[in-house]
C-alpha cells in the first residue's frame, strides 16, 4: 500500500500567500477623489525619481525624446554575440536596439519543455490576461483571472478565441532560479515572465527604462518605434514611466490616425536565446508567433543614452 504525506492546509496557505503577492495587484475599487488622484500620482513620481536617481521623471522623458532626433535611421535591429558588462554599455549608450545571440540559450530554462513546466510547475499560482486585453491593456480595471499555472495551459490548450488568454509581466520566482541573467545594468528590478501561445499580444507602448527582452522558447514578432515619434502615435498615460498607444502597427488605421504614417516602424523575429535590448523610450508592440516563454528586465536608473546628462541626476 502506498503511503501519502497527509496535505499541510496551513503550509498549502502559506505557499498560496507566497505566490499571490509576486502576481500584479488589482485595481482598487475604492473611488478617489480628483484632488487626491493628483496626490498620489505625484508621489509616485517622487518615488520613480528617487528609485531612477534623477531629479526628474518628466525631465528624464524629454530628455529621451530631444536625444532620439539625433539617432541615424537604422531599417532592421543588428546581432551581436555574447557581451560583457563593458561592451554592452558601450553599445547601449548609442541609444539604438540591438539583438544578443547565444546567451539565454545556456540557462537551463531553456532547456525545458512544456510539459516540464506543467509537471514540476503546474501548481504555480498565475494571473492571466482575458477578454480584450489590447484594447483594455492600460486600463487599471482589465480583465484579470487567477488560477494555477497548470489551469492556465489547460485553458489556452482548449482555447478557440483569435485572441487567447496571456500570462505578462510576472514575477515567478521559481522560473527564474533557471536563469542566469547577465550584469548589464548597475541596478535591476525583477524579472517579469510572459508566457503563452501563437497570438498572444502586447500591443504598442514604451517604458522609460532601458529593458532586457530574452526569448527563451518560441519566437516573437516585435515592432519597434524611436522615442521622438512619440508625437505620431497618439500617446496614452498609464503612468509617468508607461505610455500606450492605440495604433496598431500590424493593421494601421491611417484615416484614424493620419499622423502614425510618420512614425517609422521597424521590426525585429526574436527567435529562441535571443536577447533584445530596447533603449528606454522606444515604442515597442509584440505578438507571439508560436507558443512561446520570455522573461523582461528593467533597468532602474538613468539611461545608458542619457548616462552622459549630469543634470538629470540626482544630488
Amino acid at each position: 500500500m502506498k503511503y501519502e504525506k497527509p496535505v499541510d492546509g496551513n503550509q498549502e496557505r502559506r505557499e498560496t500567500r507566497r505566490s499571490s503577492r509576486l502576481l500584479p495587484p488589482r485595481p482598487s475599487s475604492t473611488a478617489i477623489s480628483p484632488e487626491d488622484a493628483i496626490v498620489k500620482k505625484q508621489a509616485r513620481e517622487r518615488k520613480d525619481a528617487l528609485v531612477r536617481g534623477v531629479t526628474s521623471i518628466q525631465e528624464m522623458r524629454e530628455a529621451i525624446k530631444h536625444a532620439s532626433r539625433d539617432l541615424p535611421v537604422i531599417s532592421a535591429v543588428p546581432r551581436v554575440g555574447m557581451l560583457d558588462a563593458a561592451a554592452f554599455r558601450t553599445r547601449a549608450e548609442k541609444g539604438l536596439p540591438f539583438v544578443i545571440t547565444g546567451l539565454v540559450s545556456k540557462w537551463p530554462l531553456s532547456k525545458l519543455t512544456p510539459q516540464t513546466l506543467r509537471d514540476r510547475f503546474g501548481e504555480l499560482h498565475v494571473r492571466a490576461r482575458v477578454g480584450d486585453y489590447i484594447n483594455t491593456a492600460f486600463a487599471p480595471d482589465r480583465a484579470m483571472q487567477d488560477m494555477s499555472l497548470l489551469a492556465y495551459l489547460e485553458l489556452v490548450a482548449n482555447n478557440t478565441q483569435d485572441l487567447p488568454p496571456y500570462l505578462g509581466n510576472l514575477e515567478l520566482r521559481e522560473l527564474n532560479t533557471l536563469c542566469h541573467w547577465p550584469a548589464y545594468f548597475k541596478k535591476m528590478g525583477p524579472p517579469r515572465f510572459w508566457l503563452g501561445p501563437s497570438g498572444t499580444v502586447t500591443p504598442l507602448h514604451c517604458d522609460y527604462d532601458d529593458n532586457i527582452f530574452a526569448q527563451i522558447w518560441g519566437t516573437k514578432r516585435i515592432f519597434l518605434s524611436p522615442p521622438h515619434h512619440h508625437e505620431f502615435l497618439y500617446p496614452r498615460e498609464a503612468n509617468a514611466i508607461l505610455f500606450g498607444s492605440p495604433f496598431d502597427p500590424e493593421a494601421p488605421d491611417f484615416e484614424k490616425f493620419p499622423l502614425a504614417r510618420q512614425a517609422a516602424m521597424i521590426e525585429c523575429i526574436m527567435q529562441p536565446g535571443e536577447i533584445l535590448y530596447v533603449p528606454a523610450g522606444w515604442y515597442h508592440q509584440v505578438r507571439s508567433l508560436t507558443f512561446s516563454l520570455s522573461a523582461n528586465r528593467w533597468a532602474r536608473a538613468l539611461p545608458l543614452a542619457l548616462d552622459g546628462n549630469a543634470s538629470l541626476k540626482a544630488g
